[in-house]
């Protein structure tokens, strides 16, 4: 196994553990990596030997990212903020394990509860495992609420043994499961891509690390559109491009036949299934839909 810490010249990946990892390995294999995990070990392999991947809860990464432990992760926002981690911001990831929509940790309380907002839990006890955020978000509005304590999983159910919860969402369909109502949003997080600040100092690891991030926005972009080819006779192609979305400005090239052209374009996949009947009754023929692996702007 390769001496990860003492070799320098390697760009160390967090990879985060538990919800976010598969996501994260679809991404990084769709962004033109070959990244393979073993049930086994906590070390993922990569098909580039400037890179180097380690896997350690998405709670922890952020602070192994200031210490220098990794360079480069994938990490939720929320434990940045949590755990007040001092690190270079690349990008946004706009992913994650079930929508592209921000995760929100809200503050929640049973439906038959009395508690209408953050105030009404003056003298409460709130559990969350965000607790530093959730500490912050009461002092912040000045609310002197009993105990914020650390819930070790399974946070719904001590909704109705407590007084509230802070938990995170991306459907809701969880609370509703649990006959919760939230009152309050703490936090919302997306995926973010940080740097270690020495890392980003050194000017080959920055350029390796925006080399990755480039290619994971691409194919952040690339996961909702679609490819569109066809043929299209001359005379029909001011018919065809108007039925096609006025914001895109396709590809158009001249085929032996002078009496037909090629138009290319890139939509956006809930479209596409509409435009195909109405681009072949235009007269355009020998359509076809193929799926994006990266779209770089």
């Amino acid at each position: 196994m390769t001496d990860i810490r003492n070799n320098s010249s390697l760009l160390r990946i967090g990879l985060p553990k538990g919800s976010l990892q598969d996501s994260t390995v679809d991404l990084f294999n769709r962004a033109g990596f070959d990244v393979k995990v073993s049930d086994r070990s906590y070390f993922p392999t990569i098909d580039d030997p400037d890179l180097t991947m380690i896997m350690f809860r998405a709670q922890e990464i952020s602070r192994y990212v200031e210490d220098g432990v990794i360079d480069v992760p994938a990490d939720f926002l929320d434990w940045v903020v949590e755990n007040g981690s001092d690190v270079q911001e690349i990008c946004e990831l706009a992913y994650s394990k079930a929508t592209s929509k921000p995760a929100r940790w809200v503050l929640a309380v049973p439906e038959e509860s009395k508690v209408q907002k953050p105030e009404d839990l003056t003298g409460g006890i709130i559990a969350t495992e965000l607790v530093n955020t959730t500490r912050k978000f009461f002092a912040d509005r000045k609310v002197n609420v009993k105990k914020v304590e650390f819930s070790w999983g399974a946070t719904e159910v001590k909704a109705r043994l407590l007084d509230a919860i802070v938990d995170i969402t991306e459907t809701g369909s969880s609370l509703r499961a649990n006959r919760l109502r939230e009152i309050a949003t703490v936090l919302s997080s997306t995926t973010r891509f940080i740097c270690n600040k020495q890392s980003w100092a050194d000017p080959r690891k920055r350029a390796k690390a925006e080399d990755i991030a480039l290619l994971l926005q691409g194919a952040i972009a690339a996961r909702e559109k679609t490819g569109l080819k066809m043929n299209v006779p001359r005379a029909s192609l001011d018919a065809v491009l108007k039925i096609l979305p006025a914001e895109k400005s396709p590809t158009i090239s001249a085929l032996a036949d002078a009496q037909w052209v090629a138009v290319d374009i890139i939509v956006d996949e809930r479209v596409e299934r509409m435009l195909i009947p109405l681009l072949r009754r235009a007269g355009a023929t020998g359509i076809i839909s193929y799926p994006l692996n990266k779209v770089i702007a």
